[in-house]
């Protein structure tokens, strides 16, 4: 999961949690962490543009229900440069919570299996993202217009478009379709094959946490991973960062404080008070969360323009030892946080309302969170690096009422998807990094043999759905083989004849 925090009125670490699912904050950081979950992959100016074909098809609003009989156009997008007609495979992107064009540029993966495999490529846009908003500008205005935006219409939608697609496009009939989608788009590509094993012969679950909910997986788990990257990253790295938090109460403590606070970090908009600094340190909690998921080993433009292991490079500038003042080590916090926020050296001041790309929707994402993806996230202080924060489902449920005039359902996603009694299904590759956080949430085993487990150590958010680079470790470029060995299994099996 990313951008703004809203008012610090949960704890932080659930917020941060939330957004960065997105890639991303309302219990700020359990709907924060949320959002990064939604990132697909990068586009990086080194690559080649992709070429494709815009579409729109009419889909139902409600699909469960008979009542609201809308419809709204749905975008989706198309590429058959290397599709082998008739009958050639599908690989299906199922659109996460932002704008698909951005997806489509970001998964490099896709393109460069596409010609392997003779693909076409579909990336379909999640209903109430991007383009595909179902009642139009009013889609946002209030509750009962934002009804319909669920993961279960989201799948329907994808399951309808295939149905069409293969209906209407010549040679498209009988091509078998493989889901494939990272962060939330992984839990999706997953759980499409769970609930629609007849419309998609398997599913690619690039970095998807589909355990990452209420009593499935501890809340902590998400932090102890971030801490690890920066513990293994560089001497004192975390300690430095847990010390962090007490400098920055005692430095913002007085009126020149926060003045000193303001010109060391460069911030747009200086720091007046205590609820400043309290904001300040959700934004610095979220710029290191957003760096564990995007520590990739060569420069990329993910969320922010960074370095190679741009956490090693933070960690130089947190090198301290103990017995460091608070304002020097506030002024290594200073240059870490540069790192992420600067690396190109063009920014005159650092906005602490944003901390990632634009092309993800916040707005949507805080509402699912609020209703059935509810991600518990915590803090201690002692496994992790950040300061102690419980999980308070009842302080969550309280902001999504006052934002949004509904309240979560905590258990819904574990019932309606099967929590960790999911080896009933089949054809499923769930693939996690060592580095991402989001690893505390994803399937990390084997199931069955065909709900298998791809664990990539020097991997950060989806590295595998990223385009292939000189710097990428063997780890990935073992795994990226592996997924296409699935894949060709799984058409091998769709092609042939059915037993009598």
């Amino acid at each position: 999961m990313r951008a703004g925090v809203l008012q610090r009125g949960l704890d932080g670490a659930a917020v941060t949690g939330a957004l960065a699912l997105c890639l991303g904050c309302l219990h700020v950081i359990a709907l924060k962490s949320q959002l990064l979950t939604g990132l697909g992959g990068s586009s990086d100016s080194a690559e080649a543009p992709v070429s494709y074909e815009t579409f729109y098809f009419d889909q139902k609003i409600d699909h469960f229900g008979f009542l609201e009989d809308g419809t709204f156009k749905q975008r989706y997008l198309v590429a058959h440069k290397h599709w082998q007609q008739p009958g050639g495979p599908v690989l299906f992107y199922t659109g996460n919570e932002g704008d698909i064009t951005w997806f489509c540029n970001n998964t490099g993966f896709m393109w460069e299996t596409a010609e392997e495999l003779g693909a076409m490529l579909v990336f379909a846009e999640h209903r109430y993202y991007g383009e595909s908003l179902p009642f139009g500008q009013d889609s946002y205005s209030d509750s009962k217009h934002l009804n319909y935006l669920t993961s279960e219409q989201a799948l329907a939608d994808f399951a309808v478009l295939i149905q069409n697609l293969k209906s209407t496009l010549p040679g498209a009939q009988h091509s078998p379709v493989i889901a494939v989608g990272g962060s939330y788009g992984g839990m999706l590509a997953a759980w499409f094959r769970m609930k629609y094993p007849n419309i998609v012969i398997g599913a690619l679950a690039a970095s998807a946490p589909i355990w990452q909910f209420t009593g499935i997986v501890p809340c902590g788990d998400f932090y102890k991973i971030v801490t690890q990257d920066y513990a293994r990253s560089g001497y004192n790295c975390d300690a430095n960062i847990r010390k962090s938090w007490k400098a920055i109460n005692n430095v913002s403590s007085t009126v020149s404080g926060l003045q000193w606070l303001s010109q060391e970090f460069s911030l747009c908009i200086p720091l007046k008070n205590k609820s400043d600094a309290v904001g300040f340190k959700n934004w610095l909690q979220e710029t290191w969360v957003n760096l564990a998921m995007v520590d990739y080993p060569y420069e990329a433009n993910f969320l922010q323009p960074l370095p190679r292991w741009p956490i090693t490079v933070v960690c130089k500038h947190l090198a301290y030892d103990p017995g460091v003042s608070d304002y020097q080590l506030l002024h290594g916090v200073s240059q870490a946080a540069k790192v992420y926020y600067n690396f190109t050296g063009t920014s005159s001041c650092l906005n602490t309302s944003q901390t990632a790309t634009g092309s993800l929707g916040l707005l949507g994402w805080f509402y699912q969170a609020c209703t059935e993806m509810v991600m518990p996230m915590c803090t201690d202080g002692v496994q992790d690096m950040f300061e102690p924060e419980e999980w308070n489902f009842k302080a969550f449920a309280d902001e999504c009422s006052a934002m949004f005039g509904v309240r979560p359902r905590a258990d819904w996603a574990g019932a309606v998807y099967g929590g960790k009694d999911i080896a009933s299904h089949s054809n499923i590759i769930f693939s996690n990094g060592g580095l991402d956080p989001w690893s505390s949430g994803g399937v990390t085993s084997n199931i069955t043999d065909s709900l298998v487990s791809i664990v990539i150590p020097d991997g950060a958010h989806h590295l595998d759905l990223r385009y292939r680079n000189d710097y990428d470790p063997p780890s990935v470029r073992a795994a990226r083989a592996l997924e296409v060995m699935y894949f060709r299994k799984w058409i091998k099996q769709a092609k042939r004849p059915p037993q009598t």
